[in-house]
């Protein structure tokens, strides 16, 4: 019987719910800690980033409209498939990042059950940002959130799978699409990621996964006019800056970039950040002859 053929690993974007290739056809060579050579990623052009983006628009509808318990359990799922693939992605965190196998393990087991936190707040973050304002006069009034809309996140430059879900799952927990800009000199568990959620429930376009050079796709993103919010997780101040200009040009919401660890306990600040309040006035009245007010 003759040897067998090294199959190697083909990564691609995750766009849509497929993986296409970039559409320039280029790639990218990515090396482990030490410069060793792991694979060939797709680098994503300015078109990628556009289709992207119409991908992530065409999901707002269902994504959105979704129930809160339902967004949970996907989330949930999304959790469950990690945990049947976590030898992979142990050996891709472990590469990317210099760690040994058992804080790899860790920052995996992490970033599994960041999932399943951000599951557990889909159908409790409006009880804590909504809220029945007093007013002086016959009416009820409620606040209520709703999400933005489509979210554009540049990934964490270093960390390159736990800050990569702390980004994308609160926005998505709260019924945001999202177009992210993974890590680029990691970025193969951000692929690998894609082929994750392409097989946990989650709708196409929900999650929209690009590779590639930051400062290529970044700017077009920030000036698009069909993206909602930007968060910056990924860019350098002085990058950041120059995005946020951009950004300015339709009044996205911009989250900033800031020193993050991303083991601490994440709280709400990523999901309350990509919600917009809606507050609706309704008159009281009577009913029936019986008087009884509403």
């Amino acid at each position: 019987m003759s040897e067998r053929l090294t199959v190697f690993k083909t990564y691609k974007l995750f766009v849509g719910g497929k993986f296409p290739r970039s559409e320039s056809g280029r790639v990218y060579e990515v090396t482990d800690s030490k410069g060793n050579w792991l694979a060939n990623a797709p680098q994503s052009s300015r078109k990628d980033a556009r289709d992207a983006v119409v991908a992530a628009r065409k999901a707002v509808g269902g994504w959105s409209g979704a129930t809160a318990y339902n967004r949970g359990q996907v989330l949930y799922r999304v959790a469950e498939m990690l945990e049947g693939r976590k030898d992979q992605f142990v050996r891709e965190v472990a590469d990317a990042e210099g760690l040994s196998k058992a804080k790899a393990a860790a920052v995996v087991d992490a970033a599994i059950d960041r999932w399943v936190w951000y599951a557990g707040w889909t159908d409790k973050i409006g009880q804590i940002t909504g809220s029945t304002n007093p007013v002086a006069g016959p009416f009820f009034n409620v606040s209520a959130t709703e999400p933005t809309g489509v979210v554009a996140v540049l990934a964490p430059q270093e960390s390159s799978f736990l800050g990569l879900v702390s980004v994308i799952a609160p926005a998505i927990a709260t019924g945001n699409t999202v177009v992210v800009v993974a890590s680029e000199k990691a970025p193969l568990p951000a692929l690998s990621l894609g082929e994750v959620l392409a097989t946990s429930d989650v709708p196409g376009g929900v999650v929209n996964i690009l590779s590639g050079r930051t400062a290529e796709m970044a700017p077009t993103l920030a000036s698009h006019q069909d993206v909602n919010a930007i968060d910056l997780a990924g860019a350098d101040a002085e990058f950041a800056k120059e995005l946020e200009i951009a950004a300015a040009d339709n009044l996205k919401r911009v989250l900033r970039p800031r020193p993050a660890d991303w083991t601490a306990d994440p709280g709400t600040e990523r999901m309350t950040a990509f919600l917009e309040t809606r507050t609706v006035w309704h008159p009281t009245g009577s009913l029936g002859a019986g008087g009884s007010s509403y």
